[in-house]
């Protein structure tokens, strides 16, 4: 009898280690585990300390490895239910579709995830922004966890998180556009519009936080992307540019858009809405406007890879220079002699201006990353234009406009991301 009862004692521990060993590997995937044998009226934590070196040391061991299991379990269900939020209120979006083409004239297969036009762009606009809204609660739960740990699950949630915000902004950005082309859009939805794009663009800056492991950066670091031709997403400076007899605009531009990069800025003062532009559209080549006159450049940029550009001007003769990569490119004269570029105006990135501060064409707009973009009230040496395209700590700041995060606002979705001169060269 007493053997019998040592024999089930010996299969009741053993399966126990079997359930133990099956219950782990599900939640943290491929572990040993060695299961020892112990008598039947024994702790098992205690028989294992007791043969296993150092009372002490072991017992701190295992409650530590208890404590981080524990805290391990918790973190995965906090992230699976984050993952089971996001995708339903995803999906909730998603699933209002298009119907067939019919005599509306819709297409087929095209997703509506603001909803049916007959609802309203108000309505719409708002459940949007509450479940943009929702994500961004979400994700403070990510950052709070994320600045503790990391994790391959952390990372692998937080890229989770990344494609379905991405691919949701351009739904929503695609969706804005076709309301605004078919329907005349009230103001009350032009505001709901704007805090929509609001959200989206704190979105993608707390994401990028995020993947490069830092709350903050210089602020000079840093990159706008403008991912679609649209006729509201744009930077603008917070101060005008001064009177300017002669100048330098240089700055890290990269894009593959075709036809024509669009606009990656343009200066309107009032009266003149094509004070100073650098825009290249449709086949023609980049040109750079002063008081709407025109000198075509010979830069060849559009090839997705990053570029660095410089022009110099001089209002007597109205000398111009070119640079690409550090190397003239070209130069020519009689562009606009003798007419000071004139102050009060608004620089804008990313759109052509036809009126003060608006007035954009989509048709213009920039598609692409820019950075650095410098302005200086004088004519740069080579060697300073030099030192600028290879990233050389004498290269100087723009003395009128300088590249930094507290001088430039953002708009309609376009984001901000860090960047590297030099070291995310393409």
């Amino acid at each position: 009898m007493t053997g019998n009862m040592e024999g089930f004692s010996w299969k009741l521990f053993l399966l126990s280690c079997l359930v133990v060993v099956e219950s782990s590997a599900q939640d943290f995937g491929q572990t040993q585990f060695i299961c020892t044998s112990v008598p039947k009226d024994m702790d098992l934590c205690t028989a294992t300390m007791q043969n296993s070196g150092p009372a002490e040391d072991l017992k701190t061991t295992v409650m530590q490895l208890r404590e981080t299991v524990l805290q391990q379990k918790e973190t995965i269900m906090n992230q699976k239910e984050t993952i089971r939020e996001l995708t339903s209120k995803l999906s909730r979006c998603e699933s209002q579709s298009l119907p067939a083409a019919g005599p509306g004239g819709r297409r087929p297969g095209s997703k509506n995830t603001m909803g049916d036009v007959s609802r309203g762009t108000t309505d719409t606009l708002a459940q949007l922004g509450q479940t943009l809204q929702t994500l961004k609660q979400r994700l403070e739960n990510l950052e709070q966890y994320s600045r503790g740990n990391n994790t391959v699950q952390a990372n692998s949630l937080k890229d989770l998180l990344q494609n379905k915000i991405d691919d949701m902004e351009k739904q929503v950005l695609s969706r804005v556009n076709t309301l605004e082309e078919t329907r005349p859009s009230s103001r009350n939805d032009t505001d709901q519009r704007n805090r929509v794009e609001s959200t989206l663009t704190s979105l993608h800056h707390r994401i990028t936080d995020l993947e490069k492991g830092k709350e903050t950066r210089p602020t000079d670091k840093f990159q706008l992307t403008f991912p679609l031709r649209t006729n509201y997403m744009y930077a603008k400076a917070k101060r005008s540019l001064p009177e300017m007899y002669s100048f330098s605009v240089c700055l890290w531009i990269k894009s593959n858009a075709s036809p024509g990069v669009g606009t990656p800025f343009s200066y309107a003062v009032p009266g003149q809405s094509n004070e100073l532009v650098l825009i290249e559209w449709s086949n023609n080549p980049m040109e750079i406007l002063i008081n709407d006159k025109v000198a075509k450049l010979p830069f060849l940029i559009n090839d997705g890879k990053w570029h660095h550009l410089c022009i110099t001007w001089t209002t007597r003769d109205g000398m111009w220079e070119a640079f690409q990569d550090g190397v003239m490119r070209g130069s020519g004269e009689n562009l606009a002699p003798y007419h000071p570029i004139k102050p009060d105006g608004v620089l804008v990135l990313g759109q052509e201006q036809d009126t003060l501060g608006g007035g954009f064409d989509a048709t213009q707009a920039y598609v692409g990353e820019l950075a650095n973009l410098n302005i200086w009230n004088r004519k740069l040496s080579i060697a300073e234009i030099y030192n600028l395209a290879t990233c050389n700590s004498k290269a100087p700041a723009g003395n009128v406009f300088s590249w930094t995060e507290s001088n430039i606002e953002i708009f309609g979705g376009a984001t901000k991301w860090t960047f590297e001169p030099c070291r995310s060269h393409n």
